[in-house]
């Protein structure tokens, strides 16, 4: 006879009982740092955010700081390297 039919009904329950109370268990304790996983990585993505929002302010205010155009832009260093740079006149 095999050990499963030495043991009554009974006793069988309470051993797939006793089985699933111990799984029961470790999926509370893996839930729990699931949880705390989560809360880790909300708060660095926030983080994170905020980081990109400010970068992205002073990307902005930077670009508001440059030419209209590329033309005001080269018009205004010919003319700036004009007056610095000595002529020839005959």
């Amino acid at each position: 006879m095999s050990f499963m039919q030495q043991t009554s009904p009974i006793d069988q329950i309470a051993e797939r009982v006793e089985r699933l109370l111990v799984r029961y268990e470790e999926l509370q304790r893996t839930n729990a740092l699931l949880i705390e996983q989560v809360a880790s990585l909300s708060h660095e993505r926030d983080s994170l955010k905020s980081r990109l929002s400010a970068a992205r302010a002073r990307v902005e205010a930077l670009l508001d700081r440059l030419p209209e155009n590329a033309a005001d832009a080269t018009d205004a260093t010919a003319t700036a390297t004009a007056s610095t740079v000595p002529q020839d006149t005959p």
